[in-house]
């Protein structure tokens, strides 16, 4: 029996600031961060904290601090009724987005009203692979060896295959930090962001006297002023002796968070809601494990072609740094703007919280496209063990 598709729209979408690994967010929990991006997502609308029907989370390492359902945990910690289902997604980093795509279904399928999705990953808190680290012995075997290939050396693999050159990643990765330092400076990135109170107390070592830490942190700690072509042709590779990925064309390890409310035309006319606009489709594919970089290249025209839309329509295009290698392959092979891709700049320079990038880099596309009055937008990016996400979304 076929059911005609409601509109799922988009109603907020905030985040916290990205910190570095190790720096303003070490001591703050993944489900903290999240649980105020839950708080701010319905600060305007409490009376709808009351109709979410579930809150879906992406999470790419969900054990230890962010273990445990950290979905559930932080809905519970945001002050949501107890009635208010959870639940932890993970498509490692595409989680963010894999949940707005997840809630936004439930809506055009009319089995929910009012749905949150979002992220959070601390980095510095759970290490890459998780505290412990136990493949599967087969991956190691001749045809699953690509599973076991760290990320970096299929950042290697793909710029080899796609003659990416190592000056043309540093020019990426130079231009990532310039358009994000000017946007921070323009401030377009304020009304996404939710300002973060932090506050500790720590004993002083070898005594009983408790010093207090206080600060806000209000704005992203990627971003480097004294980024330069000069500086980074100075960095050793990281993955392959004579190879091109270094740590300063590659994505930073972050601590961040974002959560994303959607709700059907019901909630919009019954609330008297302006929605930042309307999700339209997403798509995933599988590519091989060992050249994972390359995901977007396929799932973007499957997305395209599900949307009904041409590449040019396109007004915003957020495509995850993973690696300068990957997204210029990316971008040469679909023959994407590069005006268009990550006008605010990218993970290079801003971060990338694992799970949380999905969520946040939402969030920076829809206030883009509002602020710009860009009609159709996309949030992209490569996943680990071969595979690629894409959604579009259009602003009003």
């Amino acid at each position: 029996m076929s059911q005609t598709l409601q509109d799922a729209y988009i109603v907020n979408a905030f985040r916290t600031p990205v910190a570095k690994y190790n720096g303003k967010f070490k001591h703050i929990r993944p489900d903290d961060l999240l649980a105020h991006a839950l708080k701010g997502v319905v600060a305007n609308n409490p009376e709808l904290k009351d109709r979410v029907a579930d809150v879906i989370i992406g999470c790419a390492m969900p054990e230890g601090e962010q273990g445990m359902n950290v979905a559930r945990i932080a809905t519970l910690l945001a002050g949501f009724p107890d009635h208010v289902p959870a639940m932890t997604i993970n498509r490692f980093c595409s989680s963010g987005s894999q949940a707005v795509a997840l809630a936004a279904d439930r809506i055009r399928v009319g089995e929910a009203d009012v749905m949150i999705a979002g992220g959070t990953e601390s980095m510095t808190m759970i290490p890459m692979m998780g505290n412990k680290v136990a493949l599967n012995p087969k991956v190691f075997e001749d045809d699953n060896i690509a599973i076991a290939y760290g990320m970096g050396i299929t950042a290697e693999k793909v710029a080899e295959q796609w003659k990416v050159s190592r000056e043309d990643q540093d020019l990426f990765a130079v231009e990532s930090h310039r358009r994000a330092l000017a946007a921070a400076e323009a401030g377009y990135f304020n009304d996404e962001i939710l300002d973060y109170d932090v506050n500790l107390s720590f004993l002083k070592p070898g005594q009983l006297e408790t010093v207090q830490q206080e600060y806000t942190v209000t704005h992203d700690e990627g971003p480097r002023p004294g980024s330069t072509i000069e500086a980074l042709a100075k960095l050793r590779t990281v993955f392959r002796a004579d190879g091109s990925v270094t740590a300063g064309n590659s994505s930073q390890m972050s601590d961040g968070a974002g959560a994303v409310l959607l709700v059907s035309e019901k909630i919009l006319k019954e609330y008297n809601l302006e929605p930042l606009g309307r999700f339209i489709t997403s798509s995933v594919a599988g590519v091989p494990a060992e050249i994972m970089g390359i995901g977007p290249k396929e799932a973007i025209p499957m997305c395209l072609k599900q949307a009904g839309l041409k590449q040019d329509q396109l007004d915003w295009i957020e495509l995850n740094e993973a690696f300068s290698a990957q997204a210029l392959a990316v971008c040469n092979e679909l023959k994407l703007d590069r005006e268009k891709v990550n006008p605010n700049g990218g993970a290079i320079a801003l971060g990338h919280p694992l799970g949380a990038t999905g969520a946040i880099r939402t969030a920076t596309m829809m206030h883009g496209l509002k602020r710009t009055k860009g009609k159709y937008g996309m949030v992209t990016m490569c996943i680990g063990t071969g595979m690629g996400f894409a959604m579009i979304c259009e602003s009003f």
